[in-house]
C-alpha cells in the first residue's frame, strides 16, 4: 500500500511534469529545429534587422492609379431617362413657362420620358436621348424655326436622374451622387458622402467601372498631394468603401491592455502596435521575447514566419518604428523569467494546504 509521502511526491512530479510542458516564453533558430518534426515545416524563424528591413523596402510595390483612371476626360453632358429640362425660347413666354411665370421652374419643366422622348409644342415628340444639350438647343432651334423668325432657344437641365454614381460601404450618407453637367472627381464624392473614418478601411476603397475593379489607397493619395481630385468619375461607376473590422491585428502577452487593432490605413507599425497596447507591461514582460507572427491562415500552402525582435535596448525600437505589421499578425510579447517563476509558485500555493494535511495525517499514523 502506498504510504501518504509517496501520495505527495506523486502530487509533486505531476506538477513539475506539467510546468515542464508548458509552452516556453522564448523561441530561437534552435527552437525550431529540434521541435516536433510535424511542424518543423510550418515555422519559420525570422530576425528583425535593418538589412530585412532594406529588403522589404526594395521589395515593396508602389502604389500608383491606374493609368485608365488618370487618363479619362469626361465627355459633354448626355440627356437621359428622367431627366428634367427647362427650355427658353426668348420673347415667347407662352412656350418657355406654359404654367405661367409665377410657377418655379420645375413646374415648367420638360420630362424626359421612359422611352426617351420629349414632346414640346410646335415641334411634336422628339428623340433625346444620347444628344448633348447643345445638340437639343440647335434640333429644337431648327423646327421651331419653320414657325417662328430666327428663334433664340436655350436648354438647362434642372433635374438630373439619368446619370449616377452608386455608393456602398462605410459612407456615413450612400445616397446615388447625380452626374451633371460639371464634371464630378472622386474627391468631391467623398466630401458629399462623408467617410466614417472610425469604421472604414482607407486603404480598401475599390472603383468598379465597366467590369473592372480599381483598388485605391485613399491614405496614400492624400499623403501624395490629393490626387482623388484629378479622378473624374462617370455614370455607372460604384464605389465600395469596405468595414475595417475584418482588417485585425492582434497584440496579446505581457502588454498592457492586450487588445485587436482594426487597420485604417496600410501602414501599421510595431511600435504602433505595441503603443496602442499601451507597450511592454515593465513588470512581466521579457523584452528579448518580442514576436510578430504571420501566415498561420495558411500553413497548409506557405510556412508562418515569426519575426523576432530583441527589444532590450532603445536602438530596437527604432527597427520597430519601420516594421510594418499585416492585417491578420498576432504581435506576442513573452513574460520574463521572474514572471515564469512567480507563476509557477502561485500554481503550487494550492497544494500547499494539501502537503500539510498530509504531512500531519502521516504524524498522526505514526503516533
Amino acid at each position: 500500500m502506498k504510504t501518504p509521502s509517496t501520495f505527495v511526491l506523486l502530487a509533486l512530479v505531476a506538477l513539475l511534469q506539467g510546468c515542464a510542458l508548458a509552452p516556453g516564453q522564448h523561441l530561437s533558430s534552435r527552437d525550431l529545429a529540434h521541435g516536433d518534426a510535424a511542424n518543423d515545416s510550418q515555422l519559420t524563424l525570422i530576425q528583425i534587422t535593418p538589412k530585412l528591413l532594406a529588403m522589404d523596402r526594395a521589395s515593396a510595390k508602389v502604389t500608383a492609379l491606374p493609368a485608365a483612371l488618370l487618363d479619362y476626360q469626361p465627355q459633354p453632358y448626355r440627356i437621359g431617362v428622367g431627366d428634367t429640362l427647362y427650355i427658353t425660347v426668348w420673347d415667347h413666354p407662352e412656350l418657355t413657362s406654359p404654367a405661367g411665370p409665377q410657377q418655379q421652374p420645375l413646374a415648367n419643366g420638360r420630362l424626359v420620358r421612359s422611352d426617351g422622348t420629349l414632346f414640346y409644342p410646335y415641334v411634336g415628340l422628339l428623340k433625346v436621348t444620347g444628344m448633348t444639350i447643345e445638340q437639343l438647343r440647335e434640333a429644337l432651334s431648327n423646327k421651331l424655326a419653320a414657325y417662328i423668325e430666327k428663334p433664340q432657344v436655350d436648354v438647362n437641365v434642372i433635374g438630373y436622374q439619368s446619370q449616377r454614381v452608386l455608393l456602398q460601404g462605410a459612407f456615413l450618407k450612400t445616397d446615388p451622387q447625380p452626374i451633371t453637367a460639371v464634371p464630378l472627381t472622386l474627391a468631391q464624392v467623398l466630401g458629399t458622402a462623408t467617410i466614417n473614418t472610425q469604421e472604414a478601411n482607407l486603404s480598401g476603397l475599390v472603383l468598379n467601372r465597366d467590369g473592372h475593379n480599381y483598388h485605391i489607397d485613399l491614405d496614400t493619395l492624400n499623403r501624395n498631394g490629393n490626387l482623388a481630385q484629378d479622378i473624374y468619375l462617370k455614370s455607372g461607376d460604384r464605389l465600395f468603401l469596405p468595414y475595417n473590422d475584418r482588417q485585425e491585428a492582434y497584440v496579446v502577452g505581457e502588454v498592457v491592455r492586450p487588445m485587436a487593432i482594426s487597420f485604417k490605413t496600410a501602414d501599421l507599425t510595431l511600435n504602433q502596435a505595441l503603443g496602442r497596447a499601451g507597450g511592454l507591461n515593465q513588470t512581466t514582460a521579457k523584452g528579448k521575447s518580442v514576436y510578430v507572427i504571420r501566415g498561420v491562415r495558411d500553413l497548409e500552402q506557405a510556412p508562418a514566419e515569426i519575426f523576432h525582435l530583441d527589444a532590450q535596448s532603445p536602438a530596437a525600437f527604432a527597427l520597430a518604428s519601420q516594421f510594418k505589421v499585416e492585417p491578420g499578425d498576432v504581435v506576442f510579447v513573452g513574460a520574463a523569467g521572474i514572471t515564469r517563476w512567480s507563476r509557477f509558485a502561485s500554481q503550487l500555493l494550492p497544494f500547499s494546504g494539501l502537503i500539510s494535511s498530509v504531512a500531519n495525517t502521516q504524524y498522526d499514523l505514526h503516533n
